[in-house]
Formats: C-alpha cells, structure tokens, sequence
C-alpha cells in the first residue's frame, strides 16, 4: 500500500508542478488511547498507542522561500501556496484545511524559529476523521517538515508536542490538550507510552503477552466531526476549568487530577453541590477513570489483554453517563460491538459527538464484528449506510521518515 501512496504523491506532484522528485516522505500516525480520555487537559497521567491510519506528506525543500502544498484529500480544493512570513488572519482559513500550514508557519515564527526555506509538498492521509487524531498527526508532521528543511534541530521530548498544542490552541481555536501529540509523538511499535504529567517523563511499556492475540478496531461511523474548535468539547473543557478553580479557591485542590481517594471526592462533590456546581457528574467519570487506570497499565505489562478491555468498556460507560461527550452514532456502534463473541471493550474515541468509535478484540473477532456492524448500523443509521467503515489496527512507531522514490 505505501509503494502505490507514494507513487499517487509523485503523479500528483508532476501534474501540479511541485518538485518533489529525490525528495523525502514523512508518515505519522494516529493514536488510541487506553486511559484517561480527556484526562491531559485535567493534568492527569496518560496512556496510549501509535495506530497505522497515517498521514504521508511526501516534500522537499525549495529555492523560493514559499510553503506549496497541496493535499489529495481534498482534490476540489486550491493548492496551498504563501510566503514564509506572510501574515494570515486565522478567520481567512478556517473554513479550510489551509489553518494547519498557515498555522505550522505562524506559531514557529511567533516562537522564535527562523525559518528561511520553504518546500514543495502533497500529502494524503487514512485517518478517520474524529476520535483518532487526524488534526495532531497533520501538525506533528508540518513541523518535523519545516524544522528538517530549514535544518532546526528536534530536541525530543516536548518541544514538538508543545508546538503542535499551540497551533491548535493558538491559531486554530481548539482547545485540545497534550493527549494526541503525545501519544503520536512518542509512539513506538509494540508498546504503550504511558506519559506522567508531573514530570513530564514518558515511559515505554511493551505489551507483557501476544500482542497477535488482539487487534484494535477503529469503528468510523461515517460522521464528519468539525474541529474541536465548533464541537462541544470547549464547552466540557470549560466546564472542568470551571470546576477546578471553584476547588482551588475553595479546597485548595490544583488539579482535579489530585482528586484520588473516595474521601477527596466526596469533600469535592459537596464542596461543588455547595457552590451550585452543575458539572459534578463529569468530574464522576475522571474520578472513576484514574482508579482504573493503574489496574490497565498492570494488566497491560501482564498482557492481560481481557482486563484492558474491560477498563475499556468501563471508561466508555461513564464518557457516556457521566462525562456526556458521546453521540448517538457512536453509541450504535458500541452498542452492536458489544452483542459480538470475542469483543473485549468499546467505547467513544476522542473529542466526542461524531467520529468514530474503538474496540479492543480478540484477533479471531474481527470478521463476526465486520459483518455484525454492516448488518446492524445501516438499519439504526440508514444516512451513513455508504460512509462507515471499519480498520484493524496494529501498534506502530508515531514518526517515520523516509526516501522518495522516483516514479
């Protein structure tokens, strides 16, 4: 498959007149997070993969001081073409997936990055769009991109992930968390990176059994999800925000991460009910989510894949009940996912509302959940019967780079 989305790069390239040719190709991944969702903006740990949907951006640096960009995934649209420097009002793109180039360029000059050298690039990517970290994949690469042309050195750690957050949150208008750079960035075959917020440390964990044993499933319901920026995951963040100032002024409790055993929650919930707070139920769910999460990194080191699925599940019930980001589509599919022999968890991915849904399964399963889902979700969601699909997914390093070849 990589041979022909390279190939499908190159004759596009040469149709738009983009020099691409000796140049280089950068793939990066999507993620699935096993624990906390929605946690990162919460200062919580975190705990995730690397999966291969990807996106490839096939590029190479240029004489003329100008990013030329054009991407397969949206043929009808203009090539993306400005000057490195060039001043862009956000609300201009917004509408377009112009916002991530424009932005990538913006966010390094405000940081102080100089960048000089601009390059010819198409890309194309797999990625479901919402709940697998579409937009955190295309900003990750856009950066390497433009750090390797203008040769900035990748310091590691996170200053990348950082970068990328920002041109989210600053020139986007989303306001995501670490969780997607994170677990893109870091990603590496066979194992979990489990990220800790209070250093800033990531380990690698190795899954302890076979991990042919198990396959992650992206369930896409065929809904297209705005950015986070026009969903109603501002409105959860803000509500936490909320949250958590009332208990700094009140408990002097920093994060609702420090809220950890039964005593602290039932000092914070009546704390909260006293100040009128209507969001105690979402903080139900990241109260109950981190009392999982250790017994998931267990099981995980253990190769207890029936455990991880079960704390799966268990977090996709209270994103449903308690935190309330889900969606109706998204349900249907888990709904079906469950009734399947050899499903071992399912729930919500990501920002919520549409995009799609995950499962963890026993290999041997995908095949009964395949034809459970394309008999099932057609009837309950007839509007998306030609749009929904289903992947098997297997754990994959989050950044690979790589020569182009020649047609």
């Amino acid at each position: 498959m990589e041979q022909k989305i390279t190939q499908k790069l190159l004759a596009a390239a040469k149709r738009l007149g983009l020099d691409i040719d000796g140049g280089s190709v950068r793939r990066t991944s999507s993620r699935f997070c096993l624990g906390i969702e929605h946690g990162d903006y919460n200062g919580m740990e975190l705990f995730g993969i690397g999966t291969d949907r990807f996106i490839w951006l096939a590029f190479k640096p240029n004489s003329t001081g100008r990013i030329r960009i054009h991407s397969l995934n949206f043929p009808d649209d203009q090539m993306v073409d400005f000057a490195l420097g060039e001043d862009c009002d956000p609300s201009s793109v917004e509408d377009s997936w112009e916002r991530f180039p424009r932005g990538v360029e913006a966010i390094l000059r405000r940081e102080g990055y100089t960048l000089k050298t601009g390059f010819d690039a198409v890309l194309y990517g797999n990625i479901p769009g919402g709940g697998m970290s579409r937009s955190a994949s295309l900003s990750l690469n856009l950066i390497l991109t433009a750090f390797e042309v203008n040769g900035i050195e990748d310091e590691g750690g996170m200053q990348v992930v950082d970068l990328a957050q920002m041109v989210e949150n600053d020139f986007i208008g989303s306001p995501c968390g670490k969780l997607d750079q994170i677990m893109i960035y870091h990603a590496r075959e066979g194992m979990g990176t489990y990220f800790h917020p209070a250093t800033g440390a990531i380990d690698h964990i190795p899954f302890g059994g076979n991990p042919d044993s198990f396959r992650i499933v992206s369930l896409d319901t065929g809904t297209k999800r705005p950015g986070l920026e026009k969903s109603t995951y501002k409105i959860r963040r803000s509500e936490c925000d909320v949250m958590k100032e009332q208990l700094s002024t009140g408990l002097g409790i920093g994060t609702l991460a420090e809220i950890l055993t039964p005593e602290t929650y039932a000092k914070a919930v009546a704390y909260l009910e006293s100040v009128g707070s209507q969001s105690i139920f979402r903080l139900k769910y990241l109260y109950e989510a981190q009392s999982r999460f250790q017994g998931t990194l267990d099981a995980w080191r253990a190769g207890e894949i029936e455990k991880v699925g079960a704390n799966f599940r268990a977090d996709g019930i209270g994103l449903r009940d308690d935190y309330r980001i889900s969606g109706p589509e998204l349900e249907s599919m888990c709904d079906i996912a469950r009734t399947v022999d050899g499903v071992l968890g399912e729930r919500m991915l990501g920002g919520g509302d549409k995009g799609a849904s995950g499962a963890i399964i026993r290999a041997e399963a995908f095949e009964p959940l395949c034809q459970a889902v394309s008999r099932t979700y057609p009837l309950a969601h007839p509007e998306f019967a030609d749009e929904f699909a289903m992947h098997s997914c297997r754990m994959v390093d989050g950044i690979v780079t790589f020569p182009l070849a020649s047609l």
